[in-house]
């Protein structure tokens, strides 16, 4: 391995020659406690900055073992280091003189979630943390007495007070225990929410709204969480002790009540559950079922061989549901398929707002049913199948519904927010629905599982581009793969990672495959091995975070140039 001194060497070297002499600076330099790994070295001052990555042995970091000895607390951990260096990033005296991006310094942006991201890294043996930099550049030369500031006293400084534990202040140490504590609660209260049959949990104190449609973070002053009294328990967790929320139990549980009055944020905030949160958020005993799926009508997406038929048969032109394509499907159609995918992705648990869900998907009254018999009518109604896919799957619903008071007829559960007070109305909705005859209107039929056999093709191998733009689409070649309407990706870092899954995908499957298989054995991989073993050290763009498998699987679905068969 070469030394610092080597690099200084080098740089004196190239100094005011071509920037592309800058390559010759790939690889691996020790610094002492650290090693710097030059990655990737950007081909233009004004291209993507270039991409290194601090390498650190175990007994050089010396943080505490026991951090890093499950994966819980492990993804603590990094998201703890990373959010420090974030911060020290912002306080260091960057060079900013140059062209182009000439001594920006940057890595993953950290929002309210501790995500599984490949900007910080711990192993038994090492950590390693990765960032960008832009080379110094005067228009197209080097300016290598620059890039020695960066390098010799910029980097080691962030190094230093990053990544060595004994040179964290007693504040910083004690907020990292408190982060590996909440780690452990939180999985603890994962696991009794599952023994106790609930699919989601809610405390007491929570703050649920956010401070703007642009920023996640806690609503200033914001009415706190408090559970109805006969929906409270209690929990024992290791580290905070006794906590006490709403329980959601399994089953069909609607959400009703005034506009503005806070449904939508209480679904959002169980839509988001998915994921634990940092200290501070407000949400971080909210915590829902991890493979839940927010189900929405999405006009004009792409259907591949998708069975919807439980809910659309008999068409017009005679299409066969079963195995149903479309390159523009309807908001029912969608809804439908994204319903169904959902279910073939392993999700025990569906989100649905009445807002953003097909009409006609949802429901149809008694005097339409009039005007346009079953027989002429292709679409079954999500609520005359709700009770029959929930007994027959196990799959539970969370429900938001405003005018659709059929719904109240099928739930278990009736919770109504009353200026952001959550009420258990179940017993008042079941009266309503007996005075008005609609009990046991839509009883729980029998229900066919569909046929989750859809099966990806292997293309022909290649270099492909790839990108991402914001939580918006995944870009491959020519195509835009849509994914706004995935609603729980919550960093743009998720885009990025689904863009590298989905290439890996594509340039590793051998033979005609079933996807459930193809996407569970890449999980697998990851869980054994780190994202590193399906995104490269020098990957090219973005802060790749790992997305759920369930956003992969509706990413693919998505992909119009995918060859799914049946």
């Amino acid at each position: 391995m070469k030394t610092g001194e080597d690099l200084k060497k080098e740089l004196i070297k190239i100094d005011h020659k071509s920037y592309g002499m800058y390559k010759t600076l790939s690889g691996s330099y020790g610094f002492g406690k650290y090693i710097l790994n030059i990655d990737h070295v950007q081909g233009d001052p004004f291209a993507s900055p270039s991409r290194l990555r601090f390498e650190v042995k175990k007994e050089q970091h010396g943080f505490p073992e026991e951090y890093y000895k499950t994966k819980d607390r492990r993804l603590a951990l990094e998201d703890q280091v990373l959010r420090k260096f974030l911060r020290q990033l912002g306080r260091v005296d960057k060079v900013t003189s140059g062209s182009g991006k000439s001594g920006r310094i940057t890595t993953c942006p950290a929002n309210q979630t501790v995500q599984e991201r490949i900007a910080v890294v711990f192993s038994k043996e090492k950590m390693e943390l990765r960032f960008e930099m832009g080379f110094p550049a005067r228009g197209r030369s080097i300016m290598a007495g620059e890039m020695q500031k960066l390098v010799f006293h910029i980097l080691p400084e962030l190094a230093e007070n990053c990544l060595i534990f004994s040179n964290w202040d007693r504040k910083e140490k004690e907020n990292l225990k408190e982060a590996i504590f909440l780690a452990d609660d939180q999985k603890a209260l994962r696991e009794e929410i599952k023994k106790r049959n609930l699919v989601a949990f809610v405390a007491d104190g929570a703050i649920l709204p956010r401070e703007s449609g642009v920023s996640d973070r806690p609503m200033g002053n914001a009415v706190k969480f408090a559970s109805p009294d006969d929906l409270r328990v209690k929990i024992v967790l290791p580290h905070k002790g006794e906590i006490t929320g709403m329980g959601i139990p399994a089953g069909i549980t609607v959400i009703t009540g005034g506009g503005y009055h806070g449904k939508s944020t209480l679904l959002k905030a169980l839509e988001q559950g998915v994921y634990n949160h940092i200290k501070g958020d407000g949400r971080e005993y909210v915590v829902s079922e991890a493979s839940g799926v927010k189900i929405r009508a999405e006009d004009g997406r792409s259907v591949r061989h998708t069975d919807i038929s439980l809910f659309i048969n008999h068409l017009p032109a005679g299409q066969d549901t079963s195995d149903f394509s479309s390159e523009n499907a309807s908001g029912s159609t969608s809804q439908a398929a994204n319903l169904i995918e959902a279910l073939e992705a392993d999700a025990s648990l569906l989100f649905l707002d009445e807002d953003t869900s097909a009409t006609n998907f949802m429901i149809r009254d008694n005097v339409m049913a009039k005007l346009v018999s079953d027989e002429k009518e292709p679409i079954t109604t999500l609520l005359r199948h709700i009770r029959g896919i929930y007994q027959s799957f196990g799959v539970s619903f969370l429900i938001v519904v405003g005018s659709s008071g059929d719904y109240l007829s099928v739930a278990d559960l009736v919770l109504q927010l009353d200026h952001y007070e959550v009420k258990n109305v179940t017993k008042q909705a079941k009266q309503i629905c007996k005075e008005e005859g609609m009990e046991n209107l839509y009883p729980a039929g029998k229900v066919t599982k569909p046929a989750f056999e859809r099966k990806l093709k292997p293309v022909k191998p290649g270099r492909r581009k790839i990108k991402s733009m914001g939580t918006d689409s995944v870009i491959i070649d020519r195509e835009t793969i849509d994914v706004r309407y995935l609603e729980q990706i919550a960093e743009n870092g998720q885009t990025t990672a689904l863009a590298y899954l989905m290439e890996w995908i594509l340039d590793h499957q051998k033979k005609e495959e079933n996807i459930r298989d193809i996407l569970n054995h890449l999980y697998e991989t990851i869980e054994k091995k780190g994202m590193g073993a399906v995104i490269p050290p020098n990957y090219s763009a973005g802060h790749p975070v790992l997305p759920r498998k369930q956003e992969l699987f509706a990413c693919l679905s998505r992909y119009r140039s995918a060859n799914i068969i049946r």
